[in-house]
Order: C-alpha cells, then sequence, then structure tokens
C-alpha cells in the first residue's frame, strides 16, 4: 500500500547566522514549551541528531524552560555503544545535565532491534507538542535517507534500518511518527543545504524531507542555505 503525500505549507524565517538562528530557535523552543506546560502540565520535545541543533540546545539552558515537565525524545540514532561520541544520546546527555528534563533514549543496544523500535514507539504520546527536524545536502530528514525502504514503512511509528548510512545502522522515525506533531521545526544552515532546502520549500517529494507531513511547519535557516 502507498502511502499518501500532503502538501505541506512552511513558515520560513532567515537568519543572518548560524549563531542567530540558534538564539532565535532556542526562544521559539521555550515558550512553546511555556505554552505547553500552562496549558497541559507537560512539554513533549522530540529532537534529531546532528550538529546544527547543538547551538540552540546551549541556548535553551539559558532560556526559561520548564524542565520539569519536559520530556525529550529522540527522532532517530545510530546504533553504537553507549557513550560513543557518535551516538546523539552522548551529546544530549552532556548537555542537559544540570537540568531536570526526562530524556527518553532509543533502545538501539538491544538485541533484537525490531521489537526494541517498536517498544519505543508504544512509549510515544499519541501527540509530540513540538518536533525539531534537520536535513541533509542528500535531502534527508530524522533518518529516512534516499533509497531507504524505511521510507515506504506503512504502519510503523519507529522503525530501526536494515542498511547502514554513514557507517551505522540507524533507528528512526518515520513519516507517521513525524505526522503525530503538533509543530515541526527545521533547523538549517549552511551553503550544501541550499539545493535540499529549496526542494523542501517546494514541495518536492522526490527528496525524503519532502515528504515529511505536520500541521505545522516552522523553517529557520542561515542566509547561507538560502
Amino acid at each position: 500500500m502507498s502511502r499518501r503525500i500532503h502538501k505541506v505549507h512552511h513558515e520560513t524565517l532567515t537568519f543572518a547566522s548560524a549563531d542567530d538562528l540558534a538564539s532565535a530557535a532556542a526562544g521559539f523552543v521555550a515558550e512553546y514549551a511555556r505554552r505547553c506546560v500552562a496549558a497541559q502540565g507537560a512539554f513533549s520535545f522530540a529532537v534529531s541528531g546532528g550538529i546544527t541543533p547543538r547551538g540552540m540546545f546551549a541556548e535553551l539552558l539559558e532560556r526559561d524552560v520548564p524542565w520539569e515537565q519536559t520530556v525529550i525524545y529522540q527522532v532517530d540514532e545510530r546504533v553504537a555503544p553507549p557513550g560513543d561520541p557518535e551516538r546523539n544520546l552522548t551529546n544530549l546527555v552532556d548537555t542537559f545535565a544540570r537540568v531536570s528534563a526526562t530524556i527518553e533514549p532509543m533502545p538501539v543496544n538491544d538485541d533484537d532491534l525490531d521489537d526494541a523500535a517498536a517498544r519505543y514507539a508504544a512509549r510515544l504520546p499519541l501527540r509530540l507538542d513540538l518536533v525539531h527536524l534537520g536535513l541533509g545536502a542528500d535531502g534527508h530528514t530524522a533518518s529516512l535517507v534516499p533509497g531507504d525502504p524505511v521510507l515506504d514503512a506503512d504502519d510503523q511509528h519507529v522503525v530501526t534500518a536494515t542498511g547502514e548510512y554513514q557507517g551505522h545502522r540507524r533507528m528512526t522515525f518515520t513519516y507517521h511518527a513525524l505526522a503525530r506533531a503538533d509543530q515541526l521545526l527545521w533547523l538549517v544552515t549552511g551553503w550544501g543545504k541550499h539545493d535540499a532546502l529549496s526542494k523542501l520549500l517546494s514541495g518536492d517529494v522526490s527528496i525524503p524531507a519532502g515528504r515529511v507531513w505536520a500541521s505545522r511547519s516552522l523553517v529557520m535557516a542561515d542566509r547561507a542555505a538560502r
């Protein structure tokens, strides 16, 4: 069965530098968190890996965020040993060690990765308040990469890819899980992302990122990427 692809409207903001983007993104997340906690008592925040969001994470530590009511989920993770510097979790734990947020790690060290992915999916809330995504130069987002069979996962929300991408197998949200976001926040920096960003904003479904759907989507990009 083929997955229906929805047209998404992306609100877009452009910043002079990656530092300016990180500061603005942190402000957006902090305000969103406060609104969610005021309305419902909790804030669910799913984050992707990569280098780009680290500036935002560092800025968030200086903001007024209701950390005790915040649960951080992983959008994707490399299958690598605990503490490995390639693991997204390693950076998350190091970054948020001094605040009281709850981090829900993807169980990529379990023996049965398919079962582990299904159990992680079962732990996700019905709706995710905010999901952060990045964008690769090849058009991938999360660990939904060009040509991977998991792009067509029909009824799963978290899967483990069978093949490797840049040296590692990956566990990742599928399009179904991303569609559970009330709000998407894309962070895109660097001239190498220009072509992929153009395709994303035009709704080009030839790249994996172009197939993501959610009710609201905000793209924050630096001038180099635009």
